[in-house]
Parts: structure tokens; C-alpha cells; sequence
């Protein structure tokens, strides 16, 4: 219980009574302007001193309430108090970039899967009328060397910076890049697509294999995932229709050659890391055509013109043949275009997952398209290879990598 007791001026004094205390108040204090100006400075201060304090404190728990983070933060809560407009934070900011970087990848791999298939059906009917692999293989390399000039040419694509050193490394890559692509293409020749991506998926046993010779160390949980590998292509082999040796060594040779062409392009692009991969492998396609093309001739050139009457007789439309060959050749270029780019905003994990399920695809589409016989068994080998290989890709995402960037871009 407390009392005010108000007495002349003279006298004025103030008391605040309480059970047996009492408080005495200068009087000069309560002068109304004096009160107020003090009141306002003391709470201003007060104020100010206790919201620094705790705006560091207020600021985790508007963003953070429960350990999870919030888009809301101590900025929105005072601008609701005020009215003030209220802005974006910073994850609202981050929120439209990485939608588009999502819809961008998905747009690159619907393209990058679109594109093989339509590349592995029409190589496939070209070879069937056309039966002369290494004529298409360099017709391949043609039309991704004259599209990247276009791209250099136009500036749609920046053009690198090149000398004799650059080239010279790149001999060796372009060198195995002309192997794997030739017995691939001899591969596709002599049995059914589907079986040659089979045999194919077991490139990750080639590089395992490889590596380990080349002092390169892997986990028990690497050389268990290829197990599977081994057995479905093994599977897959003995119970394929369209079986025979050529088919099965094309494919075969194939991944050896690509598993060296990565492997020595660690070793020797080393020192051309400004290079992007689009560009890198532009300049790889260019080489690969002068090393292809003279063999082509001397191993069936002879044999090119009677082949081509052959091929028009047997399709009716000569346009029609020209469009196949045309079609196969451009987009052979396109779907390794689309993987580059694929790889220059993915992890390498991510490129092989995806790298797995685009063979599934293109195995599914060949079989519907050109309906080939598939056996049981044939089917179990294919699934059980294409499984082992994503086992692989998840067992060496757990092993360290030294150079990341290397790897992607290789």
C-alpha cells in the first residue's frame, strides 16, 4: 500500500509508504518538461541498450525456432509491426536460382536421353542397310567437328585458346577415343544394340581393373560391386539371340578404349584445365576424325560405292537414307554435348547414376523399336549388369577423390 502526499512547493515532497518504509523524491524531478525529457532519454537508452543485447539472440530464434530454418526473420516480424513492406531474405533470393538450375538439368538430361536414342536407332537402321562401321563412325566424327566449328565460328560457343602443347596432349585421348568409338560402331554392326549398352556397362570393371595396375587403391566395397557386373554381362551373353564374337569383343574393346582415353586424359590434360569440357571434347572429335578416316578407307573403302547402290535399292528413297546417315551423325555429336554440360553442373556421382539409367532407357527403346527376341534369362543377365553398375557408381562415391574436378571433366 503506498500514499502521495502533495504539499506546497516550498515543502514539496513525494513519499511512497509501504507497510513501515518510506521513500523520499526530490520534487524538482516531477517538473513536467524536465520529466519528460528524462523519461524519453532513459528510455531510449534503455531501449536501445536491451535490444542490442538481444536482437542477436531474437534473431536465431526468428530464424531457427525449433533447430530448422525459417524463412522468417527479425527484419519481416518489425516490418509487420510498422507496416513497412516487407523484403525478401536471403533464402527467398536462393529459392529462384536453384528452380532454374533444377528445371535446367532436367531440360539437359531429357535432352541427353533423347538424343542417344534417337542417335542409337538410326545408327542402328543405317548399319542394317550399311553395313560399313567405319565409314559411319568417321562420318560421325565429321559432323561433330563441322558443329563445334559453327559454334567457334558464331561465338555461340567460346573458342580456346590453343598451341602445339595442347594438341600433342590431346593425341593420346583422341587416340583411345578412336578406338572405343570404332568398336562400339562394329559393336552395333553385328548384334542388337541392347546387348552391345549390355556389354558396355561393364566399362567400371575396365577401369577398376586398370587403375588398380596403375598403383590406384580401391575398397573391398568397390571390387564386390562389380561382381555383379561380371555375371549379368556373362548372363546376358550366353543367352543373347543376336550372340556372336565380333558383337561381343566390339563392345568389349570399346570400354578398354574409353577407360584409357580417361585415364591418360588425367594424366596429360593436367596442365589445360581452363578448357572446358564441350570445348576439350570438340578438339578430341577433330583428332579423332584424321586418325579414323585413313583407316576407314584402307580396311572397306574399297567396298563403299557397291555398298551405297545396295543401301538405295534396298530403302527405295535415296533422301531417306541421307536423312538416316545425317540424323545418326548429328546426333552422335549432340547427346556427348548434352553429357558435358550435364557434367559441368553435377557431381560425377550424379553423371553415372544418371549415365546407368540413360543405358536402361536407350536398352528399353531399341527392343520396343526393332523388337528384338528377348529371353528371360537375357533379361535377368541385362538388369543384374545395370544393377552392378549402379552398385559401382554408389561404392566409389565413398572413395576420396583427390581431383574432383579432373574427374568431371574427364
Amino acid at each position: 500500500m503506498f500514499s502521495l502526499h502533495l504539499l506546497p512547493p516550498s515543502t514539496f515532497s513525494v513519499t511512497f509508504s509501504n507497510s513501515s518504509c518510506r521513500y523520499p523524491i526530490n520534487a524538482s524531478l516531477l517538473n513536467p518538461y524536465h520529466l519528460v525529457n528524462n523519461t524519453q532519454i532513459h528510455l531510449n537508452t534503455c531501449c536501445n541498450r536491451q535490444i542490442s543485447k538481444s536482437r542477436t539472440r531474437f534473431d536465431k530464434i526468428a530464424r531457427h525456432p525449433f533447430g530448422v530454418s525459417s524463412r522468417f526473420s527479425s527484419q519481416t516480424i518489425g516490418a509487420a509491426a510498422t507496416g513497412a513492406p516487407q523484403e525478401s531474405s536471403p533464402e527467398d533470393e536462393i529459392e529462384t536460382p536453384k528452380t532454374n538450375k533444377n528445371l535446367k538439368l532436367a531440360v539437359i538430361f531429357g535432352l541427353w536421353y533423347f538424343q542417344n536414342i534417337v542417335f542409337n536407332i538410326y545408327n542402328k537402321k543405317v548399319l542394317n542397310i550399311f553395313p560399313y562401321p567405319w565409314l559411319l563412325s568417321s562420318f560421325h566424327l565429321f559432323c561433330g567437328s563441322v558443329w563445334m566449328f559453327i559454334l567457334w565460328s558464331f561465338k555461340i560457343q567460346p573458342c580456346p585458346k590453343i598451341d602445339a602443347s595442347f594438341i600433342i596432349a590431346l593425341l593420346g585421348p583422341a587416340l583411345f577415343h578412336t578406338i572405343g568409338h570404332i568398336s562400339a560402331c562394329v559393336s552395333f554392326s553385328k548384334v542388337a544394340v541392347s546387348f552391345t549398352h549390355v556389354i558396355k556397362s561393364a566399362e567400371p570393371v575396365f577401369s577398376v581393373i586398370f587403375s588398380s595396375f596403375l598403383g590406384d587403391s580401391y575398397p573391398i566395397q568397390v571390387w564386390l560391386s562389380i561382381l555383379p557386373i561380371v555375371f549379368g554381362c556373362s548372363l546376358a551373353a550366353v543367352t543373347e539371340v543376336s550372340f556372336n564374337f565380333e558383337g561381343l569383343w566390339g563392345a568389349m574393346i570399346s570400354n578398354v578404349g574409353f577407360v584409357l582415353r580417361n585415364i591418360y586424359s588425367k594424366k596429360s590434360l593436367q596442365s589445360f584445365k581452363e578448357v572446358n569440357g564441350l570445348n576439350l571434347y570438340g578438339w578430341i572429335s577433330i583428332i579423332s576424325l584424321f586418325y579414323l578416316f585413313p583407316v576407314a578407307v584402307f580396311v572397306e573403302g574399297s567396298q563403299w560405292v557397291a555398298g551405297y547402290h545396295k543401301a538405295i535399292a534396298t530403302i527405295g528413297k535415296p533422301s531417306t537414307f541421307y536423312a538416316w546417315v545425317l540424323l545418326a551423325g548429328l546426333f552422335y555429336h549432340l547427346y556427348n554435348q548434352s553429357s558435358y554440360e550435364a557434367l559441368d553442373d553435377i557431381s560425377p556421382l550424379t553423371f553415372s547414376v544418371g549415365n546407368t539409367m540413360k543405358r536402361v532407357v536407350v536398352i528399353i527403346a531399341t527392343v520396343l523399336v526393332f523388337r528384338n527376341p528377348v529371353r528371360p534369362l537375357n533379361a535377368l543377365g541385362s538388369g543384374i549388369a545395370i544393377f552392378g553398375t549402379f552398385l559401382y557408381s554408389q561404392a566409389t562415391a565413398k572413395k576420396p577423390k583427390i581431383n574432383e574436378g579432373d574427374e568431371k571433366k574427364n
